[in-house]
């Protein structure tokens, strides 16, 4: 019977040895944590257990980062908050490292309430600590009983095994040392980088473009009507004075005739009070009153046939005529001063860039632009800027962009036409590989944190 007390209990050790494998077994952090509060109960007996991980190896802080039957600890749950608290209460840098049994006399009065509530009667803290004395963690576990001093004994050891386990599984890739070679490898590629990321690049910018007429004449509507007929198609050479379209003229003619008629009748009175006046003292009094209205028919007459005049749209100087289509327009209502088509010289011509303002970059005169066309995309064209606008406008329905001009070589305007279209590439000035690369997140960030 004496023997059989005094035997070693083998089931205890061969359960301390199962923990300590599956502890070097851990692969990550979070599944040796687990390991920690949930499977340690094979060995001891205990209701709660939360584990607690270094923050700061010197001044010995940690936090609870696991707890048992728990798959995520919320840092702000109130159990852990009173933990944290009750923790910096009960240890310092120095008692912190030891084990010890806790029981509720021992609890701060301030914290005194959260007891019952989040803890039971027996707490053993236990550290987590390598051989040398680094403090790695801790272990808290709860239950009703009082903690044997065989079952302190078993957790200590089995602290100094998850220590070493919890070391393995964050500081893995420092057990392992690179090869000079490697070393001097990533310096040379670190150094090749820093200095392509320094080497000066002259900053550029993609915008849509179209070669539009320099100063060409704008044909707008006269007056408000519905267009009658266009004569001349689109891209037509027309000289000066020849009529480019007409208004319908059915309410202008037919006022114009009454106007006339009117005119006549107003005349005809008149002619007749002048004759009668000679011997009628009341037509003579209308004469007045009749010449009055007739210069206001006259002049009626005059602005009736002035608007009849103006039917007739007529170019004021030769070119090419340039509008879109011709049913576009024909049987369409315009008001006056709407545009219409325009006439240009085919020889003055200029490029017009529509520079978003997320691309917009600083620009100076005669800045080099590279332009290729739709028709021709292999070879670019070359030009110069004029001219850039102030103020950014509205180029389609969501994007808004600078009106850039450029000049072309004199050179190139026999190969080029009004209408083409493409995309240029505007150079500015010169920049870092690192600013070009990262000039818009740059941007982006600034105006998102306001700095």
């Amino acid at each position: 019977m004496n023997e059989a007390t005094q035997a070693p209990d083998l089931s205890a050790v061969s359960k301390l040895l199962q923990l300590e494998s599956m502890a070097r077994a851990a692969s990550s952090k979070q599944a040796l944590s687990f390991m920690i509060v949930n499977e340690t109960r094979r060995l001891l007996n205990y209701r709660q257990a939360y584990l607690f991980l270094s923050t700061h190896p010197i001044q010995r802080k940690c936090d609870l980062v696991a707890a048992s039957s728990v798959a995520v600890v919320e840092t702000n749950a109130p159990f852990a908050i009173w933990m944290n608290k009750l923790k910096k209460q009960l240890f310092d840098s120095n008692t912190i490292n030891k084990q010890k049994q806790i029981d509720q006399s021992q609890c701060p009065q301030e914290l005194l309430e959260g007891w019952g509530e989040f803890s039971l009667p027996f707490v053993l803290w236990t550290p987590l600590k390598l051989p040398d004395g680094t403090f790695v963690g801790g272990l808290w576990l709860t239950r009703e009983n009082p903690w044997q001093d065989n079952e302190m004994a078993l957790l200590k050891r089995l602290g100094e095994t998850y220590a070493h386990a919890m070391i393995a599984v964050t500081s893995r890739r420092s057990m392992y040392k690179r090869p000079t070679v490697v070393k001097v490898a990533i310096w040379v590629i670190v150094f090749f980088l820093l200095a392509v990321l320094l080497k000066p690049i002259q900053l550029t910018a993609l915008a849509p473009a179209e070669i539009t007429a320099i100063e060409p004449e704008i044909i707008s509507s006269p007056m408000d009507g519905v267009i009658a007929d266009v004569y001349y198609p689109p891209n037509s050479y027309v000289a000066k004075d020849d009529i480019l379209f007409s208004l319908e003229d059915t309410n202008l003619r037919n006022e114009y005739n009454v106007v006339e008629k009117t005119l006549a009748v107003a005349e005809a009175e008149l002619k007749k009070a002048s004759q009668d006046a000679f011997r009628d003292a009341k037509s003579k009094a209308q004469v007045a009153l009749l010449e009055a209205e007739t210069k206001l028919q006259e002049t009626k007459l005059a602005f009736a046939k002035e608007m009849l005049e103006k039917v007739q749209v007529k170019a004021d100087r030769s070119g090419l005529l340039i509008y879109a289509d011709k049913s576009d327009w024909i049987g369409k209502p315009v008001q006056v001063g709407e545009r219409i088509m325009e006439i240009a010289d085919p020889q003055m011509i200029q490029l017009r860039i529509n520079l978003p303002i997320d691309d917009a970059i600083v620009l100076n005169k005669d800045a080099e632009v590279d332009v290729f066309l739709d028709a021709d995309p292999i070879h670019p064209v070359a030009a110069k800027v004029t001219s850039t606008s102030y103020i950014a406008e509205k180029y389609d329905q969501e994007t808004l962009s600078y009106r850039v001009y450029a000049k072309f070589n004199e050179s190139e305007n026999d190969s080029l036409r009004i209408g083409l279209q493409g995309t240029a590439k505007i150079y500015g000035e010169n920049v870092s590989v690192f600013f070009y690369l990262f000039r818009r997140p740059i941007s982006y960030v600034r105006q998102f944190i306001g700095l």
